[in-house]
């Protein structure tokens, strides 16, 4: 599902992954962190896919609620866990979005 975000500007934490083969644990954290997310302030929502390469990304109201959010005590159990055994590599990037549009909307200029 596509997240509905306010007006920009907002943030977005891209986290870019390979999975290893032992996700033993892997869904049931992933639903209790999407679970924990939403009630955190400053979230304002969630997109994920995976095809061999997987990307979330969650939306920030300020880079201060992500920072909140990475200190979060079942986050940093969560991010331990992920480093030691659900991933073979990943990245996480920190972006402020200035624009969006939708199919709707595609057709307006800025």
């Amino acid at each position: 599902m596509i997240a509905n975000t306010p007006e920009p500007p907002y943030y977005a934490v891209i986290f870019t992954n390979i999975q290893t083969s032992d996700l033993r644990g892997y869904e049931e954290m992933a639903d209790h962190m999407l679970e924990l997310a939403r009630q955190q302030p400053g979230y304002l929502g969630f997109e994920s896919a995976r095809d061999g390469l997987g990307i979330a990304v969650s939306y920030w109201q300020d880079e201060e609620s992500i920072l909140a959010w990475k200190k979060q005590l079942d986050h940093q159990l969560a991010q331990k866990t992920g480093r030691e055994r659900w991933y073979v590599d990943y990245r996480t990037r920190i972006a402020k979005v200035e624009r969006d549009y939708t199919r709707d909307s595609s057709l307006l200029s800025f």
